[in-house]
């Protein structure tokens, strides 16, 4: 999964790169052109295959990100369960695929919640101990699990929402093969659009404030930027989608489609900047400023995964809703 990476601050120190040391930088951007190279096609084309295909890689990766959540609690002298809470992150991917819809996912989702719950105040009361520091393993591990894997299991939730609208709406023909992949290109164009918008214009005008205590050079103009950035790419997915996709729900409704998208775009956008300050803050009490080393000159699995761990679930809360309005999904998001 390739996510935004809080591309609208100057970098973690705001200091520039030594003098007399250009390959440096050079280098770091080779690396980033050739993960790019290779990552952007795989994930189209798992994101055109769908199913479990689309699921498994989903599945892992949402398990290296809760271990690296783990990772970040250990410099705190924190030890959380990590296998289980990687085998609960990949499972609740591997859930949402089995049953891609909210009514379809969320009892055994639940279930698996609840089960894991025990199974590690268990775990933490026999391996632990007292002296273990038990509520702080058990608590960092359900987090770690529920931050990485409900976010990723919106990947394969959002993929299925056009079969959901096509059952019920009795349509003559299935979605087509790029309906599910123009879903999920919804979070992703309006996360990276507005990044790459608050990138630009923060750096040429803004001076810092938006939480300086969390990422000191964050900035409200980028803030407004990057918002505007991520309602205009959602405005362009839309006359796309409108396009490919057949019955889309936002084009059904009384309020001009346009403007829909562009709410929709917003809505994204505040939830891009929360996530995105919400993985600084993490990795600012972890003291490091990469949260792994899995993609060369991109970081680890939470750097790439970054805004969009508010901006997956939010786009499919989004699109849920708007089914509902234009009456092409119930209100559990199935039938």
């Amino acid at each position: 999964m390739i996510g935004g990476s809080g591309a609208w601050e100057l970098g973690e120190s705001g200091a520039a790169a030594p003098a007399g040391r250009p390959s440096g930088p050079m280098s770091e951007l080779a690396k980033r052109w050739v993960v790019a190279a290779v990552g952007i096609p795989v994930v189209l084309g798992l994101l055109y295959v769908g199913g479990w295909p689309l699921a498994v890689p989903v599945a892992v990766f949402a398990a290296l990100g809760a271990r690296e959540i783990f990772g970040f609690a250990a410099k705190g002298g924190v030890t959380p369960l990590r296998a289980l809470g990687a085998a609960v992150a990949a499972s609740l991917v591997l859930i949402a695929a089995w049953r891609p819809t909210f009514a379809g996912f969320a009892p055994p989702a639940l279930g698996l919640l609840a089960g894991s719950t025990a199974v590690a105040l268990v775990a933490a009361m026999t391996a632990r101990g007292p002296s273990g520091r038990p509520l702080e393993a058990v608590a960092v591990t359900l987090f770690g699990a529920t931050y990485a894997g409900l976010a990723l299991a919106c990947v394969p939730l959002i993929h299925a929402l056009p079969h959901v609208w096509s059952a019920r709406t009795s349509a003559p023909s299935p979605p087509g093969m790029w309906d599910g992949p123009l879903l999920v290109a919804l979070p992703l164009a309006a996360t990276w659009l507005g990044d790459a918008l608050a990138l630009f214009v923060g750096t040429a005008w803004g001076h810092g404030g938006l939480a300086p205590s969390i990422s000191p050079n964050k900035s409200w103009v980028g803030v407004w930027a990057g918002l505007a950035g991520a309602g205009l790419a959602a405005v362009v997915w839309y006359f796309v989608a409108a396009a490919v996709v057949s019955g889309l729900p936002m084009a059904r409704l009384a309020v001009p489609g346009p403007i829909v998208a562009f709410g929709v775009g917003v809505a994204l956008g505040v939830a891009a900047i929360l996530g995105d300050l919400v993985e600084s803050l993490l990795k600012r009490q972890a003291g490091v400023k990469d949260s792994g080393a899995l993609f060369p000159g991109h970081g680890g699995a939470l750097d790439r995964l970054d805004a969009l761990a508010f901006t997956l679930p939010t786009a499919y809360l989004a699109l849920v809703l708007v089914g509902m309005l234009a009456g092409v999904s119930g209100p559990e998001g199935a039938s």
